[in-house]
């Protein structure tokens, strides 16, 4: 039988270690799929970091690779959003269902917090992805009209 999962617990931990995809191993154990997708993607985000760091805003592979990161971040702090926000009713239904009286699935302030903090990091990791994402598509634009013109 196993333990009953702590909604809190999830919320945090997607919120906090959500690109490593640790909040789906707790829910979901080691055969997720998805838990295996999350640090692939993040890791593929860093490398676009990094190739900013090596090769400067000009490399276009960045331009792509930056906005997985950003993405992945927000899409995490949502998930951290959904749990915290989830009925006891619904989230013992869905993963505490050998223990639905468990009180595993209660709101408290811990709860609440994590939710307030997902909604802050996840508003600007998605900001700054988009930001990022136009800034250099329409510099590139710039760029190529002036090549065109001269």
């Amino acid at each position: 039988m196993q333990s009953p999962k702590n909604k809190t617990a999830a919320a945090w931990l997607a919120l906090i270690t959500g690109q490593l995809g640790l909040h789906r191993l707790y829910l979901f154990g080691l055969t997720d799929l998805w838990a295996w997708v999350h640090p692939m993607v993040a890791a593929l985000g860093w490398w676009g970091v990094e190739r900013v760091r090596l090769y400067g805003q000009d490399d276009q592979l960045a331009w792509v690779l930056i906005p997985l990161l950003g993405f992945t971040l927000a899409a995490t702090a949502l998930t951290a959003i959904y749990y915290g926000l989830m009925t006891p009713e619904k989230w013992n239904a869905r993963y505490n269902p050998q223990t639905p009286e468990a009180a595993a699935g209660h709101t408290n302030w811990l709860t609440i917090g994590a939710v307030v903090f997902a909604l802050l990091f996840g508003t600007i990791a998605l900001m700054s992805s988009i930001v990022f994402s136009f800034q250099r598509y329409f510099e590139y634009q710039v760029e190529e009209a002036r090549k065109i013109s001269q």
